[in-house]
């Protein structure tokens, strides 16, 4: 086989990347299913909260383990060394080098999460007083900022140490592995999306297609016709932008055979504007949109690129606008709602991340697109072949434990809260081997180089998409499927 006219061997199954995400996502998500059966395999997993007491910063992500913070890390830390060096191993890694380098990867990551969760740093507006704070940067996901910042100090400054812990700095498959896992979360919220209003859940998925259909293309334009990004660059930035931030820009780029470091680095500067967006938007919805309140929800799930900063865009606005609705209007509406418009178009879109690989995969086979913009004749006898080799095979095991849980709970109504569960305690892994693979990235990036690259560029196609079109053709796309939709009303 060949690809843009080099030689291409597949790699075998045993040594390929994306399969061994595949398994080490799907065991994962075995024993995630757990408390659908009355155990909990994972509930001493490590999870870490936002914190004012620093001794509670680490906890088991279950309170039936009663086991300290540092005893969890620790067990989690063992569980996650034993995964990843069984496939390093087959992957051709030196496992000794492996060991000795995630081990100390690990306990730096753990350490920048605990400090990206301190309240002042973390806590969003709603939260003050159950911190008993008067004042938070509300900057959520700032412990894989930190995790990348650190990477970058020691890959950029400390180059004997970094090149010791190159053997472990895995950021592709990291991330990989933990959206496998992350579709069983996805999988159990649709399942309750679907036991609740038919027509927030069609206005959603209706909005979600509309809005990417417009988002994508446009942000891929600007990236190529105004920044002069290749295509390698361009389609992660687009979908980064356009679709769901992280995912979406490593789903893409795997899509496309892009290299490793683009679609992170992408999803670095995406998590930045995150922050930007989470401290002002929730504020102007409710200045603006506080008599449309399912408008202003559903407008931060199509705004906000992240899920967490989704979700904590949706909380905060539905705090104010429930104050405003009955301060200025003098109706007191149902808690729940405004948050549900939010969380049902971002599962939609995180639905959209694995469907938008697939076909960005046999487009870019059918016109053999390359890394530097060649290609572009249509070769309609494009092997199956070329497709599978470009197929993301990640999104094989995302699609599973997507439809394993919606078919259970489809099935079985009464498992939700136990499969919710299961799923917030898989989730854990998830977030660790997301800021596990920010850490790699910082740690393998010459910043130099990436300069050169161009990412000022990125910063730019960034911010004029964003506030030149995306927050507004959202707006409008969520007025044009909410306006007039309201939460029931509480009497009294």
């Amino acid at each position: 086989m060949t690809e843009h006219g080099v030689s291409y061997v597949p790699k075998p199954v045993l040594k390929d990347e994306d399969w061994w995400a595949v398994w080490l996502g799907l065991f994962i998500f075995a024993l995630g299913l757990g408390p659908i059966y009355g155990v909990e395999p994972l509930g001493w997993v490590a999870k870490v909260g936002t914190w004012v007491d620093l001794g509670k910063a680490i906890a088991p992500i279950s309170k039936n383990y009663h086991i300290s913070g540092p005893l969890s890390a620790l067990l989690t830390y063992l569980f996650m060394l034993v995964l990843t060096t069984i496939g390093a191993y087959f992957m051709g890694a030196r496992t000794g080098r492996f060991i000795a380098g995630f081990t100390i990867i690990y306990w730096i990551t753990i350490v920048c999460l605990i400090i990206g969760e301190n309240a002042y740093i973390a806590a969003t507006p709603d939260k003050l007083a159950k911190f008993k704070i008067g004042w938070s940067l509300g900057l959520g996901e700032m412990g894989f900022v930190f995790a990348m910042i650190v990477g970058l100090i020691i890959g950029n400054f400390f180059t004997g140490f970094a090149q010791f812990l190159y053997e472990a700095a895995k950021p592709e498959w990291f991330i990989k592995t933990g959206i496998v896992i992350m579709g069983m979360a996805i999988g159990i919220k649709t399942v309750s999306a679907l036991g609740l209003a038919t027509t927030v859940i069609v206005r959603g998925l209706c909005a979600v297609v509309e809005a990417y259909l417009i988002y994508w293309p446009v942000v891929y334009f600007v990236a190529r016709r105004f920044f002069k990004f290749t295509p390698e660059w361009a389609a992660p930035l687009a979908s980064g932008i356009s679709i769901c931030g992280v995912s979406a820009a490593i789903a893409t780029g795997a899509a496309i055979r892009s290299r490793p470091v683009i679609p992170v680095i992408l999803a670095a500067v995406i998590i930045v504007f995150v922050a930007i967006e989470l401290l002002f938007l929730p504020f102007v919805a409710a200045a603006f949109l506080y008599h449309d309140p399912l408008v202003a929800g559903a407008w931060m799930g199509l705004a906000v690129k992240s899920d967490g900063g989704a979700i904590a865009s949706g909380t905060v606005t539905e705090s104010l606008i429930l104050a405003k609705a009955i301060k200025t209007l003098g109706i007191k509406w149902q808690e729940g709602w405004i948050l549900m418009a939010t969380t049902t178009t971002k599962m939609f879109i995180d639905i959209f991340i694995g469907v938008w690989a697939f076909i960005l995969a046999i487009i870019w086979s059918m016109y053999k697109i390359g890394k530097n913009g060649t290609g572009g004749q249509l070769d309609s006898k494009v092997s199956a072949a070329e497709i599978w080799h470009r197929f993301p095979k990640f999104v094989i095991g995302f699609t599973l434990t997507f439809f394993v849980l919606l078919i259970l709970g489809l099935n079985d109504k009464s498992i939700v809260k136990a499969a919710t569960e299961g799923s917030n305690h898989a989730n854990a892994l998830r977030t660790l081997f997301f800021a596990l693979c920010f850490f790699s990235i910082g740690l393998v990036t010459n910043v130099r180089k990436l300069w050169q690259e161009g990412m000022g560029r990125i910063v730019g196609v960034y911010a004029v998409c964003l506030f030149g079109f995306i927050l507004w053709v959202g707006l409008f796309i969520s007025w044009l499927f909410y306006h007039g939709v309201f939460p029931p009303v509480i009497s009294g």
